[in-house]
């Protein structure tokens, strides 16, 4: 089950490129939470924020190798628990005190953390679609195929739309297209499944872009969504301007680690956590940002060859499928703080403050890691 002798086949680039976000993350966090002290040493760094998502990045690492040395070909045996459970505690959630107006986090008594059952949904969802997708390839083709995967994805989608949580409801729709495109789904259904998401894109990018005006379609909008709902296509928003306008701050080189007035004053909503990207911006500048997504493509890239290098369509597909939720969140984030999308609460996996998205995104990468590593045996 565990296989230690394969230290020598792991992927270190992965490994690498990790820390390197991990540590981005951590030193955005740290001047975040000096801003918030009124009396402070200038080179303190471990303050409590720091430390707690330091302990979440430890743990993820444990998690990481106890899956990267796990066969991952025994997650056949355990899909429907590890489907189940998701299920579950997705529909827990409504049992719960709604914490913050919404229904989206367990919280963990005399711990004092919360878990967030979407986001363990999400790898739930890669794990369960690539078994069934893997038993069907046969028949992959068939339309009873296609709509079978589609209910088993359906179901936490619906589950998490009605948190409400659509950020997160949204990330399982790429996903699954990519998934069903790797189990060889005909590609005239695919087309057909993307034609909502194209809609949308299209209608995203004509408000977003201005050549539609928002208050035009604002009226039409409210038949169909909540006014909350409506708000977030309003690029004229609070915190689209501000997410912008740090970045645009920061320029070619940044202000400085510690001297981004802007973000650090106050003026930028959520900016350890969905707008990250925007106070490393501000902070230090274009450039960086441009290595940053160097590094989550070069990531996205090792997954992908992870899935290229798997020995069986299980592998295969699993990695594809983290490669894909790791490049939803980027595109998303990234695009929803430069203007171009909706925010939507989606983080910055590896570098937004959350113990919930760091723990599963290190189990995701582990099982990748664990792919790879097994890439020449038969």
């Amino acid at each position: 089950m565990w296989a230690l002798q394969r230290v020598g086949s792991i992927d270190f680039r992965m490994i690498a490129i990790i820390c390197a976000l991990q540590a981005l993350g951590v030193i955005t966090i740290a001047s975040y939470s000096h801003s918030l002290l009124t009396e402070s040493d200038p080179t303190t760094f471990f303050l409590p924020a720091v430390k707690s998502q330091l302990e979440w990045i430890g743990l993820g690492w444990g998690l990481f190798f106890f899956f990267a040395y796990f066969d991952y070909a025994k997650l056949r045996e355990w899909v429907w628990i590890i489907y189940a459970l998701s299920i579950v505690s997705l529909l827990g959630l409504f049992l719960t005190d709604p914490i913050a107006r919404v229904q989206r986090w367990y919280r963990i008594p005399f711990l004092g953390i919360g878990f967030q059952p979407s986001e363990y949904a999400k790898f739930a969802m890669i794990v369960a679609l690539s078994w069934f997708l893997e038993r069907r390839a046969h028949i992959s083709s068939f339309f009873s195929t296609v709509f079978f995967a589609c209910l088993i994805v359906a179901v936490p989608f619906f589950l998490i739309l009605k948190q409400p949580d659509l950020g997160t409801a949204t990330v399982l729709y790429p996903m699954t297209l990519v998934m069903l495109f790797f189990g060889g789904v005909q590609k005239s259904i695919l087309k057909f499944l993307c034609v909502p998401g194209a809609i949308i894109l299209l209608i995203v990018g004509l408000i977003f872009s201005g050549v539609v005006p928002y208050e035009s379609v604002k009226p039409h909008l409210e038949g169909v969504l909540k006014e909350y709902q409506c708000e977030r296509l309003n690029p004229e928003t609070h915190h689209q301007k501000a997410a912008k306008t740090a970045i645009a701050l920061g320029g070619i080189s940044g202000s400085g680690w510690r001297q981004g007035e802007y973000w650090r004053g106050g003026s930028l909503p959520a900016p350890y956590t969905d707008s990250i990207f925007s106070a490393f911006g501000e902070e230090f500048g274009f450039i960086r940002l441009i290595v940053v997504l160097a590094l989550y493509y070069s990531l996205i890239f090792c997954c992908f060859q992870a899935s290229a290098a798997a020995k069986d369509p299980f592998g295969r597909l699993i990695s594809a499928g983290v490669a894909v939720y790791i490049a939803v969140h980027v595109l998303i984030n990234v695009g929803m703080v430069s203007g171009c999308f909706p925010i939507t609460g989606v983080p910055l996996l590896l570098m937004s403050y959350g113990g919930t998205s760091m723990v599963i995104t290190m189990i995701a990468l582990g099982v990748t890691m664990s792919v790879y590593s097994r890439r020449f045996m038969f």
